[in-house]
């Protein structure tokens, strides 16, 4: 039961309005609105109402850490979630240190260990290594080139397929990186042209992914070349267009054409809240939901709202949701993950990896 005495606690969503990633921003508002209504309707956190105060993680990640260092300063956040990039991660977290919990959401490079930081989103180890042996054993994709865009994710992503690729007995052909928000592609897709390859992994984010999807396919290259992407979800399919998508293959934690009871449900309830017309389900958004229920599992394990204990209180939190089982093994959240195929404007899932 909720306190009525108790102040409400207070949650900073970080979700990106703007930007190549600003197109997820919609399907995470809202579906941050059905993850409070859920929680408060349980009772809230240990006692509290839950309330959220969106921010803009699209801006500058200097400009967004100083906006949650004030909120903080202010009495006005009492923990952070949402789904942005690493870029923005490594920039509030100094500023969230010892202050308030922080639940990162999104998929990431790995490796994260600072103090009341909680990931919740897929890794490459579970993400990309599974997908790629998969395309390997079922396709034949074994030369294979990256694209990606030019920061700590993308970076720290081709790392590790540098070591997938030792392991499976694959070859990379080449790589190149383009600025974040750049949008043009063509420079890529050419030298991707002069490539004996079979596949090419996309470590780009929301438009630029989009931007690539529709070069690749006007040069006339997803007739003979696959695409592997861990960050693709059904409104960059939208935006691509059911001609740019064709041999498109993507692994995740969460679709939203998952035929399991708690992912249906999930469904179910977000059209219920916000009608048929409400912005487009999916990877991004879902995480945003994790992050909240994982607040509120943290919050009870630990027995107290704010950031003392929850380090100590993390390994071998789990518990049931739209994603399946998540337990968490430190600070890092494990999950199951599937491997998909764009089929027009939606996915359709292969195999559990």
């Amino acid at each position: 039961m909720i306190s009525q005495t108790a102040r409400a606690w207070r949650v900073a969503m970080v979700i990106p309005l703007q930007g190549p990633a600003g197109l997820f921003g919609p399907s995470c508002e809202a579906i941050t609105e059905l993850a409070v209504a859920e929680l408060n309707a349980a009772g809230g956190i240990l006692g509290k109402e839950v309330t959220f105060e969106v921010v803009d993680g699209g801006a500058e990640p200097a400009v967004i850490a100083d906006q949650v260092h004030r909120l903080i300063e202010q009495g006005r956040v009492d923990a952070v979630s949402g789904w942005h990039i690493s870029s923005v991660r490594n920039a509030l977290t100094p500023v969230v240190a010892d202050r308030v919990p922080y639940v990162y959401t999104s998929l990431y490079e790995g490796g994260e260990r600072r103090a009341n930081v909680f990931c919740s989103g897929e890794i490459p180890r579970y993400q990309i290594a599974p997908a790629l042996r998969w395309l390997r054993d079922n396709l034949g994709a074994r030369r294979w080139f990256l694209v990606g865009d030019d920061y700590v994710w993308p970076h720290g992503s081709a790392a590790a397929v540098r070591q997938y690729a030792h392991e499976l007995d694959l070859t990379l052909t080449g790589e190149a990186f383009v600025r974040l928000g750049s949008g043009d592609m063509t420079g890529v897709v050419r030298s991707i042209e002069r490539q004996q390859c079979d596949g090419v992994i996309m470590l780009l984010v929301g438009q630029d992914a989009v931007e690539f999807n529709r070069a690749f396919a006007g040069h006339g290259l997803a007739e003979r070349i696959i695409r592997f992407s861990p960050l693709m979800e059904e409104n960059m399919l939208l935006a691509s267009g059911s001609t740019a998508t064709e041999g498109l293959y993507v692994s995740a934690g969460y679709f939203r054409s998952l035929a399991t009871a708690d992912a249906m449900d999930l469904v179910g309830e977000y059209v219920r809240m916000h009608g048929p017309s409400a912005p487009a389900l999916n990877n991004a958004a879902e995480s945003c939901y994790e992050g909240l229920h994982t607040l509120a599992h943290l919050a009870t394990r630990a027995g107290r709202t704010d950031a003392a204990g929850w380090d100590a209180a993390i390994d071998g939190v789990a518990y049931e949701g739209p994603r399946g089982t998540v337990e968490f093994d430190g600070k890092q959240a494990r999950q199951h993950v599937h491997l998909a195929v764009a089929d027009g404007f939606d996915f359709d899932v292969l195999t559990r990896l």
